[in-house]
């Protein structure tokens, strides 16, 4: 499956941006899907990931309470919406899909489709 992620962009602290990852080639209803973001100088870190019916999902840590992960089968995209944010979550952020007959699992690792990035910067 071929992914773009987009809505990147500028926000100030406490801002909000919504991501979205659109999705062509293959429904993206067969396949898990995370958020990743890496900063400069910094390795990949897992943002959010969201099972294939979208009833479960889970988040890297400290995310939760500002970061929501969702997506619509019907359109083929998943939505990232970062609330609050903070100087710490400028990075370049990415969408990936990993293939899976389960339901109701989301993932950290073993994604094998990934998105071209957005790059999001909080600043004042």
């Amino acid at each position: 499956v071929q992914l773009q992620a987009f809505g990147g962009g500028r926000a100030q602290p406490g801002g909000s941006l919504r991501l979205s990852c659109a999705a062509s080639g293959r429904s993206l209803s067969s396949f898990g899907v995370g958020w990743f973001r890496q900063a400069p100088g910094e390795e990949r870190k897992f943002v959010a990931g969201i099972s294939r019916n979208g009833e479960n999902s889970g988040y890297g840590e400290s995310l939760r309470d500002r970061f929501t992960i969702s997506r619509d089968n019907v359109h083929n995209t998943v939505s990232l919406q970062m609330n609050s944010l903070k100087p710490e979550d400028t990075a370049t952020y990415y969408c990936a899909a990993r293939a899976t007959t389960l339901l109701h699992g989301w993932y950290l690792t073993g994604y094998d489709d990934w998105g071209q990035g957005t790059k999001v910067t909080v600043s004042s």
